[in-house]
């Protein structure tokens, strides 16, 4: 938008499509505004914007805009708090003769947006939280069936019965705020749908559903597994020293998950000095958590193919089905992230196995460095993704 049609919009306050802050003092008050405007409750397919450093009257408050607070302001995006994650761009722009840092948040494809689980939408030119009827409208407002991805897509061989409604019952306590629980009047598929996990057109658990919370997540997503294998050698001509599976509803998995990387980290002093050791691991223990974490979020779970992780005497591949997703490509790797699994992504998120989006990468190779270990190897290759931990020497 030039700047002409932003001022504008800056100074019609009446406007359901802008909101002004004089400053980034209150973040949670930001954070409410990118909600309700990625909610779109009106369907108008338009972006909102939110200016920073304008007065409520839309004259300039002459804040400073500075890289460091376009920074923080993007990173709204990736740290968790709202979800799914927003379309959002940042921009540092001269309105009214003032600087002004601009944030378009777009309409999203998977509504409702929480944020700390509460959903906001805009009602003419203020904000509110959405009450139950509007946030059913939201839930009923995804994009066709065709253009969703893989795990918001309904599972049309399930049905509510497959389900087990006790782990979405826990899994509800952590992704929607106690207050909005309490208040709760609708039906166990209408609180499903509002977190991506039912669709009420199909009336189907979707995809993401079954594998959070199925009984059975294998009996209707074939490749729904992790094969670990552990090699008396380093290669796979060497003998098979234990070999297990592990399956189950995602929660379940990501826990096995954790207690396996617990299992592999091996801890052995080093001496740093005359007088002091150090304790290093064969594999530390955070690149082992966010490579087996994205494995099974990021992965292709339309191949029947299981994630493998391979255990060897100098080194532990994990291979998962599917290689970079959507508009990330190689040679803008690993610099672009796109999500496969979004509602998954999500989930992981809600379940405490993820920090913040998009920064799995840069943990594993910080942790790699910091415990003196041989880089990683991390390689998108056609049809599937293999990263490679190198044993501590």
């Amino acid at each position: 938008m030039d700047d002409r049609t932003l001022e504008t919009l800056l100074r019609d306050l009446e406007s359901p499509s802008s909101e002004r802050k004089e400053s980034f003092a209150d973040k949670d008050r930001v954070c409410q505004a990118i909600c309700a405007f990625a909610n779109d409750v009106v369907s108008s397919g338009q972006p909102g914007y939110i200016f920073i450093g304008a007065r409520d009257d839309g004259s300039p408050a002459g804040a400073p805009i500075t890289d460091a607070l376009l920074l923080d302001l993007t990173s709204l995006r990736s740290d968790g708090r709202i979800l799914p994650q927003p379309r959002m761009v940042v921009e540092k722009r001269v309105l009214l003769g003032a600087p002004m840092a601009v944030i378009e948040v777009f309409p999203a494809d998977l509504p409702p947006v929480r944020f700390k689980g509460v959903v906001w939408i805009r009602v003419g030119p203020r904000r509110d939280r959405a009450n139950e009827a509007e946030e059913r409208a939201l839930s009923e407002r995804r994009a066709t069936v065709s253009g969703r991805t893989w795990d918001a897509r309904p599972c049309n061989e399930a049905t509510r019965d497959d389900l087990a409604l006790d782990l979405f019952t826990t899994y509800r306590t952590y992704a929607v705020a106690r207050d909005v629980v309490e208040e709760n009047h609708r039906t166990v598929e209408e609180q499903l749908a509002s977190l991506r996990f039912f669709d009420r057109r199909a009336d189907k658990p979707s995809n993401a559903g079954v594998l959070l919370m199925g009984k059975d997540p294998r009996y209707f997503v074939l490749g729904a597994y992790i094969q670990v294998v552990r090699y008396s050698g380093d290669t796979q001509a060497a003998d098979v020293s234990m070999q297990r599976e592990i399956d189950g509803d995602l929660s379940s998995v990501l826990r096995l998950l954790d207690e396996l990387a617990k299992e592999l980290v091996a801890a052995k002093p080093v001496m740093v000095s005359a007088l002091r050791e150090e304790l290093v691991f064969e594999y530390p223990i955070e690149a082992l958590r966010e490579s087996l974490v994205n494995a099974v979020i990021h992965r292709d779970y339309e191949s029947n193919t299981p994630t493998i992780v391979s255990i060897f005497d100098d080194r532990i591949e994990i291979q998962n089905p599917g290689s970079l997703y959507g508009d990330a490509r190689l040679e803008d790797f690993p610099g672009v992230t796109a999500y496969r699994n979004p509602v998954l992504a999500e989930a992981a998120k809600v379940l405490g196995y993820v920090n913040r989006f998009g920064r799995g990468l840069p943990r594993i190779l910080a942790s790699m460095q910091k415990n003196g270990s041989s880089p990683p190897k991390i390689e998108p290759r056609r049809g599937h993704f293999l990263v490679v931990l190198p044993r501590h020497a």
